[in-house]
C-alpha cells in the first residue's frame, strides 16, 4: 500500500446513488475535522504507480458530527477520459476511499454581510450540492427573509434532489422560491437559456418573483468556469459589485473545477 498523503486520512463508502448513468452520488464515513456547510474537502485513490489521484468536490449534506467520524454526500458527474470520477463510481459500500481531512472554501453562510436579506444561489449541474447543504442549515430562516435557488441543467433527469427541494419549500414556505433552467429538453415550468442571459434580461427574477438589490440582496455563484466568469459580468453590467473581505460586495463565487 502507498503511503497516504500528508493532509488525507482513510474512509469508507457507505453507498452509492445513481440518478443517471453518470451522475451519482457517493456516501462516504470518515473522521474528517468540522466543516461549514457550502465546504469542499479532497477525495482521492492510489493510482496504482506510487502516486494518487485527488479533485475537490463540495460536500452536500449539511454538518453534523456522530462518534467523531463525519457521514458525508458527494455530487459527482463521471467524465469518461477523467482520471478519478470513472473510478469514483466504480465504488460500492464498504470499498475504501481517502478523503481531506480539512475542508476549505468560502462559499458559506458566515462570509455574507449581515445587511443580506435576500439570499440568491446561482448553480449549474453539480454545484448545486453545496448548495442544498447551506439551505439545510439549522435556523437559516432566522438569518434571511427569502432564498433562491437555481439550479440550470442539460436535461430534466438532471434536475435532482426534488425531494429535499419539496421539504424546503414545506419548511420555508413562501420564503424559498426555485429556479430550474433546463438547456437541451423543453419541460413544463422551467426556464431555457443560461443563467448570464437570465439575469440581464430580467427573467430569473420575474420566475422567483423576487427582485434583485444591491442594498439586500446577495448571489453565491457555483458552477463551471465560463458559466462563473459570465455570471459575474452579467451581474457587473447590472450594477454589482464582486465581494471583498476587505470590500462588502454583493455576489461571490466559486469555480466548481
Amino acid at each position: 500500500m502507498t503511503e497516504i498523503p500528508h493532509g488525507l486520512i482513510k474512509g469508507v463508502v457507505l453507498k452509492r446513488h445513481d440518478w443517471t448513468t453518470s451522475l451519482f452520488s457517493l456516501f462516504v464515513e470518515a473522521p474528517i475535522n468540522a466543516y461549514q456547510a457550502g465546504q469542499f474537502t479532497k477525495l482521492a485513490l492510489p493510482d496504482g504507480c506510487g502516486d494518487w489521484v485527488r479533485r475537490a468536490y463540495s460536500i452536500v449534506n449539511n454538518p453534523k458530527q456522530a462518534d467523531g467520524h463525519q457521514r458525508m454526500e458527494f455530487l459527482i458527474i463521471a467524465d469518461e477520459s477523467g482520471e478519478l470520477s470513472p473510478r469514483l463510481k466504480a465504488l460500492n459500500s464498504g470499498d475504501e476511499i481517502f478523503v481531506g481531512k480539512e475542508a476549505s472554501g468560502f462559499m458559506t453562510i458566515d462570509e455574507l454581510p449581515q445587511s443580506v436579506e435576500d439570499l440568491w444561489l446561482l448553480s449549474t449541474g453539480t454545484a448545486i450540492g453545496p448548495f442544498i447543504s447551506i439551505l439545510e442549515t439549522p435556523l437559516l430562516e432566522m438569518r434571511f427573509k427569502n432564498m433562491v435557488l437555481v439550479h440550470a441543467v442539460r436535461t430534466q433527469s438532471e434536475l435532482i434532489y426534488q425531494d429535499r427541494i419539496q421539504q424546503l419549500f414545506s419548511r420555508y414556505n413562501k420564503r424559498f422560491h426555485y429556479v430550474p433552467i433546463v438547456s437541451r429538453e423543453h419541460v413544463t415550468g422551467t426556464l431555457c437559456g443560461r443563467i448570464p442571459s437570465l439575469l440581464l434580461n430580467g427573467e430569473l427574477e420575474r420566475r422567483a418573483e423576487l427582485q434583485l438589490s444591491k442594498a439586500s440582496s446577495f448571489l453565491y455563484i457555483c458552477g463551471n468556469p465560463n458559466m462563473v466568469k459570465d455570471t459575474s459580468d452579467a451581474l457587473k453590467e447590472l450594477g454589482f459589485n464582486k465581494h471583498l473581505r476587505r470590500k462588502s460586495g454583493q455576489f461571490s463565487s466559486e469555480n466548481y473545477w
